[in-house]
């Protein structure tokens, strides 16, 4: 899939209201795994799986960039990229909306279907468990 097929489908919105397509998902991922990168840096990370150029990655962060996702600091002839929404931000937020969007807004409703159709491990089971026993506390 080249990235202006991915670019049309949705993400999460950066703090402008503005969604996150999948491809720059992908980006932001590598900057939160390690902020200031150039394009040539998260291309060494992205490119190769993805079959993406250095083009497209650039395209992508300037994308992210004029969306508010992240930030390019000119470092000489090159710009440093960062992210400037959390990756926890992201995940709460895309959360939300998947639970809003397909279970009318309830977790539980989520948890269910996951052990309705064992997609829940044990290990994960157990992890709930532990986590509400916690949050009754």
């Amino acid at each position: 899939m080249s990235a202006s097929e991915e670019s049309a489908q949705t993400g999460p919105q950066t703090g402008a209201g503005e969604r996150i397509t999948d491809a720059e998902h992908a980006v932001m991922e590598v900057l939160w795994d390690r902020p200031r990168q150039t394009a040539a840096e998260v291309c060494e990370d992205v490119c190769a799986a993805r079959g993406w150029s250095l083009a497209t990655v650039k395209t992508l962060l300037s994308r992210l960039v004029q969306k508010g996702a992240a930030a390019a600091e000119p470092d000489g002839r090159r710009f440093l990229y960062s992210p400037l929404i959390a990756r926890e931000d992201y995940v709460g937020g895309e959360s939300r909306r998947l639970v809003d969007r397909l279970f009318g807004g309830r977790a539980a409703s989520l948890v269910a279907h996951l052990a309705e159709t064992e997609a829940l491990t044990a290990d994960d089971l157990a992890e709930i468990e532990a986590l509400l026993r916690e949050l009754r506390s």
